[in-house]
């Protein structure tokens, strides 16, 4: 499947995506609303322009994909409702409901909304995806062959699990890279230099993580399988599965409630 893709904001993540989609032979002709001008590495046949006025009137784009910052979507949906009836709408922007979409939009626009996470820069990403009704059995498939380009998907019925979901996946890779820092800091604490004890928190975390991807056993498995009886692993662990508030369940429990929270003030 090769489209015709409108791409509204060029930043980290929708330039990331865009690279999937070019790799993936999913981007067909591409035109890019970036108002700070071209980033670097752009395939040289995507047409940039700075504002929506600037698009190409003989441009029939299949997917619009709105990856502006939530703050700034009030100012740039207006410009693309002319397309709504014919085209998809890909929102991965954070707080912004399919009701947001369709007041501005009109009640007839197919709208598919979804939370992809940093990851998908390097094809690692996953992204929870949500449709509309008005979204057509080819529509859904376009959507997921766009955010497949970049990692995984996973469709949900309920809208409102969104909030959950960006409070797991969208932040959870700054919870990742805090364990490693946390590691690295208690190694430091434990008598290593700086420098060596960020190698091994890093290379453990990456290592640890290809494994998980790679292995058919569960995350349970895995850690078991590290696990022996009255060993220094065990010891370490009878720290951190602890009971109560000292314990990592009990801190990424909370952790993920206050983000869900978080994501249903910002949805109003």
């Amino acid at each position: 499947m090769s489209a015709s893709l409108l791409l509204v904001g060029c930043g980290k993540m929708g330039g990331a995506m865009l690279a999937g989609w070019k790799a993936a032979g999913a981007a067909g002709s591409v035109v890019v609303v970036e108002p700070f001008g071209a980033p670097r590495g752009l395939p040289a046949d995507v047409l940039v322009v700075k504002e929506a006025s600037e698009i190409p009137t003989d441009f029939t784009p299949d997917a619009i994909i709105l990856a502006v910052k939530p703050q700034m979507m009030d100012q740039a949906l207006p410009n693309y409702a002319r397309y709504a009836g014919t085209a998809l709408f890909l929102s991965i922007a954070a707080g912004k409901p399919i009701a947001y979409f369709e007041k501005h939009l009109g009640g007839h626009a197919a709208i598919v909304r979804a939370m992809p996470n940093t990851p998908a820069a390097v094809g690692r990403g996953i992204s929870a995806a949500v449709p509309n009704a008005n979204c057509s059995d080819a529509q859904k498939a376009l959507a997921r062959t766009l955010l497949s380009a970049v990692g995984e998907v996973a469709w949900v019925a309920d809208e409102t699990l969104l909030d959950a979901v960006t409070a797991l996946s969208g932040s959870g890779p700054a919870y990742v890279f805090l364990l490693v820092e946390t590691m690295a800091k208690a190694g430091v604490a434990a008598g290593l230099p700086p420098d060596l004890s960020m190698q091994l928190a890093r290379a453990t975390v990456m290592g640890s993580g290809e494994l998980l991807r790679q292995s058919h056993e569960s995350a349970e498995q895995l850690r078991r399988n590290v696990t022996s009886p009255k060993g220094t692993t065990e010891a370490a662990l009878n720290v951190l599965m602890a009971e109560g508030s000292g314990g990592m369940q009990d801190l990424l429990t909370r952790a993920v409630a206050a983000g869900t929270a978080r994501s249903r003030e910002l949805a109003g």
